[in-house]
């Protein structure tokens, strides 16, 4: 080794002890982070004056709330739609490219904590009228900002909050599409069945029409009553008209959840579901940690707390380290031989903020108001998602009853028409009595069957607001580290 690389290898080394021991110095003296708040401190600062009861108002079972409630259906047709809209939603295609959003910004603020280092290299010729001799050469570059109070762990920890939440939001929007899926079904069933409900309605007012108009040949019946038959038949027609309008109108509804064109071209089965087994309820405090939503609110708020700690840091000194090691050439160089042709470089730059006219003291106030923000949006959210599971108990409770009452009253109007229009053929009734028994009948069907829906549907709006999983969680749940997989 030559006399001037050996001073440029001790050189270099001297450099690089200096380095050393000034990152020594730096971690052994910086400042640690605070940990982030716990979902109790979280629901405990949100709802310090609300008070959770132990049970629900509506009786409800205290037992663990059920996983897979989609297989509780029994609806094969039903559980492939969910898994269909699961690959092509739209909607859930976005959330999904927010959770990969969300890890790549964890993957941005973790590069912040680690030194860079680049390769700089020159070449060219020195111009005619440049007397400064052009530097040739390649230069290997390390720069490293210190994390000295935990700026950019706060930021890195802030990005894996937002993270978490955008993974917790993904898991509910697949709740939230099944259910939606779900609800969607039940309509366009309902509505082919009242089409069929329509469909007999038109096909009774036709037969009233042709027997009225036998009563008037016979000289039992007036010309008014087959005038009432007609005007009967109208209506039931465009009713029927009305009801067909209502179900393509589901059934396009529940194609663009599914990703489909929408074309009305779904084909159903023409019966509801059967209603499923009651299902336990839990416990109110156990729906503020299991649906994916709370614990998406409870992220932000972890989240907001960091940046305030981000915004506080960087109100103090900055440290950057940064060293250099290269070979250089010119013309100097070229002349004289005892000049070093490789150089190297290590350098500290410290930045104190000292008057940014109120810019950083701003920026703490801005995070400190989002996350009072955040809390607040975290109690908004906890309430309602109560109210909703107390809402869909409450429905459950009241439709079983309404349902067993109508279905009695869909049996006594069956009776009466029946009757009725016995006693019309043989002249003991006259004709708007009947089409008034027929319409109380249709009507009574009608509200059985909308009770019914509608009990279907608020049992997956329970299932919902329990935050219990449609599927197995395998299936639903998507790693908060990664970006979800399509299903």
């Amino acid at each position: 080794m030559s006399e001037g690389a050996a001073m440029g290898f001790a050189s270099t080394t001297r450099q690089g002890r200096t380095l050393a021991a000034a990152f020594l110095l730096v971690v052994a003296t910086g400042c640690a982070v605070l940990p982030e708040p716990t979902g109790d401190e979280v629901r405990e600062q949100a709802l310090g004056y609300t008070t959770i009861p132990p049970n629900w108002s509506a009786q409800a079972s205290a037992a663990q709330v059920d996983e897979g409630w989609l297989a509780s259906f029994n609806d094969p047709v039903l559980t492939q739609l969910v898994h269909e809209a699961l690959v092509h939603n739209p909607d859930l295609l976005m959330a999904a490219a927010r959770v990969e959003q969300a890890n790549a910004q964890v993957d941005l603020a973790e590069s912040k904590l680690k030194p860079a280092l680049g390769l700089l290299g020159r070449a060219g010729s020195k111009p005619i009228a440049d007397l400064v001799p052009l530097l040739s050469g390649v230069m290997l570059r390390l720069s490293w900002e210190l994390d000295l109070w935990g700026r950019m762990r706060y930021a890195r920890n802030a990005a894996r909050a937002a993270r978490d939440a955008s993974s917790a939001d993904y898991r509910f929007a697949q709740q939230s599409l099944a259910a939606s899926v779900a609800r969607a079904w039940f309509v366009a069933n309902e509505t082919r069945l009242q089409m069929a409900l329509a469909a007999e309605m038109t096909n009774a007012g036709t037969k009233l029409v042709e027997l009225s108009d036998q009563r008037v040949r016979v000289g039992a019946g007036t010309q008014t009553d087959v005038m009432v038959a007609q005007a009967n038949l109208a209506t039931y027609a465009d009713a029927q008209q009305q009801i067909e309008l209502a179900h393509r109108q589901a059934l396009r509804a529940l194609e663009l959840l599914l990703g489909r064109y929408p074309g009305a071209a779904l084909d159903v089965a023409g019966n509801l579901t059967p209603f499923p087994a009651p299902v336990p309820a839990g416990i109110p405090a156990d729906v503020l940690a299991r649906r994916p939503d709370m614990i998406a609110a409870e992220r932000r708020v972890a989240a907001a707390f960091d940046l305030v700690g981000e915004a506080k840091a960087a109100m103090l000194p900055t440290l950057t380290l940064s060293a250099g090691y290269g070979r250089i050439s010119n013309e100097v160089v070229e002349v004289r031989d005892d000049l070093e042709q490789t150089t190297s470089s290590v350098a500290a730059t410290a930045v104190v903020p000292i008057y940014t006219g109120g810019a950083l003291t701003g920026q703490v106030a801005l995070r400190t108001a989002e996350q009072k923000e955040a809390v607040a949006d975290y109690a908004r959210r906890a309430l309602n998602a109560l109210d909703e599971v107390e809402d869909a108990l409450t429905a459950e409770r009241v439709l079983s009853e309404r349902e067993r009452i109508l279905r009695e009253a869909v049996q006594a109007n069956r009776d009466i028409v029946r009757m009725e229009e016995s006693a019309y053929r043989i002249g003991r009734a006259d004709l708007r009595s009947v089409s008034q028994r027929q319409l109380a009948a249709w009507a009574a069907e009608t509200a059985l069957l909308s009770v019914q829906r509608e009990r279907l549907s608020r049992r997956v709006d329970l299932h919902l607001a329990l935050g219990g999983n449609f599927g197995t969680p395998a299936e639903v749940a998507p790693d908060a580290g990664a970006a979800p997989a399509a299903h």
